[in-house]
């Protein structure tokens, strides 16, 4: 499946600089609000180790790449135009914002841990604004966006559960539009305390439980303390995983890893995204100005951080958050190979308990029909069709209708 990730805060958070580092893309940055006026779609990575050293075999690989070790995913990341209060209703990018949040899987919310920015989003002296109001404000604003669709709905969902609906289906269909499904429903009403409650008798706490609920599993959500460089921010940093003690909150520098970005790029210095060092190649040509910057970034963010925290978040975001597993499908079983002799060719990224016959629909739709078994390739098992996936398997399909 194609994963996005949408990039979420107010503005002049670091966004875009997250953005341009993950994917090496240059994008306007700015002070001015809503510099990104509209939502900017990039090519960034999800990374994880290969099979290939574990089978003792090179790899040619087709949907992703695999460099030193590492195979790199593609997923999409979408910078989002910078919320501001009332957005649910409306204002400033709100309704474009909101619907394009809907297309997303998962949600980076980066919020300036420098504490830089006032309440607007405007630039102010470090310290003085609050990371933590500024969470809660964007997060309020999707509250009552899920909020919206629950309330301005109410007649409908009443008449459909009237007709015979069950509430699960009919609340269902109200948010399918936005990646909800009934398994996210049903949760909510259970730990809500809902499941029995008659919907008309919802009261206005009952909806906005149902919808803070809701919001918060059908779209899993990590916090991106960005601008940890910044002298104070860790203080922020402190309190911020205090106060969201639910949530998991990642210490990010987006200027470091740009910096670094753009180095490797020019063959400065050897960096993989995500790595807790580099090495610098050519001392020779580089400036005062740059050594000292890739001095700092060596000892106060990889010293004190371990990484910039850019490819970790986004790694945190795919496997911890969406809990996907690592597959590897082949048409070969002896040579591990598709059909045209490419080895270990492509990684699936399946949801965790995905079973043999959502992988064969993942592949082609033809394989499901005829479909008999699958084979572990690490174990040579025979596996049943309801075999739930593990991360790293490397699985054949073996199928009547085989494509």
């Amino acid at each position: 499946m194609s994963i996005k990730i949408g990039l979420i805060g107010k503005t002049n958070t670091g966004k875009t600089t997250f953005f341009n580092s993950a994917t090496l893309s240059s994008e306007e940055i700015s002070t001015y609000p809503f510099t990104t006026k509209k939502s900017v779609t990039g090519i960034a990575h999800a990374i994880t180790l290969c099979v290939h050293p574990e089978f003792k075999i090179q790899d040619n690989p087709n949907n992703s790449k695999c460099v030193e070790g590492w195979r790199y995913i593609p997923i999409e990341l979408i910078d989002l135009p910078g919320l501001i209060k009332g957005a649910w209703k409306g204002k400033g990018l709100g309704n474009q914002f909101l619907s394009i949040a809907a297309q997303s899987d998962v949600l980076l919310h980066v919020v300036d841990a420098s504490g830089g920015i006032d309440s607007t989003g405007k630039i102010s002296e470090v310290g003085t604004g609050d990371p933590i109001s500024d969470f809660a404000d964007i997060e309020e604003e999707l509250i009552m966006w899920y909020l919206k669709i629950l309330e301005g709905n109410r007649d409908k969902v009443s008449k459909l559960i009237r007709t015979g609906t069950d509430i699960s289906d009919a609340l269902t269909d109200l948010y399918r539009g936005i990646g909800v499904t009934k398994t996210h429903v049903k949760e909510t009403l259970l730990a809500t305390g809902l499941e029995e409650k008659d919907f008309d008798d919802f009261d206005t706490v009952d909806s906005t439980k149902f919808s803070s609920y809701l919001r918060k599993i059908s779209k899993p959500t990590l916090i991106v303390a960005n601008k940890i460089d910044v002298e104070g921010a860790d203080k922020n940093f402190s309190r911020l995983r205090e106060r969201y003690n639910d949530s998991i909150v990642i210490p990010v520098s987006g200027d470091s890893e740009f910096s670094l970005r753009r180095a490797e790029q020019k063959g400065l210095i050897k960096y993989s995204p995500g790595s807790e060092q580099f090495e610098i190649i050519k001392s020779d040509e580089l400036n005062k100005k740059q050594t000292d910057a890739l001095n700092f970034i060596k000892k106060g963010i990889m010293g004190e951080y371990m990484r910039t925290g850019v490819q970790f978040a986004i790694n945190v975001a795919v496997f911890k958050l969406l809990k996907m597993n690592s597959i590897y499908p082949v048409a070969n079983e002896k040579n591990l190979s598709d059909k045209k002799g490419r080895v270990l060719p492509d990684l699936l990224l399946l949801k965790d308990g995905a079973t043999i016959k959502d992988l064969a629909k993942e592949i082609h739709s033809d394989l499901t029909k005829g479909l008999l078994y699958g084979k572990d390739l690490r174990y040579n098992l025979r596996l049943p069709i309801d075999y739930q996936l593990r991360d790293r398997d490397v699985v054949s399909i073996i199928s009547a209708a085989k494509k």
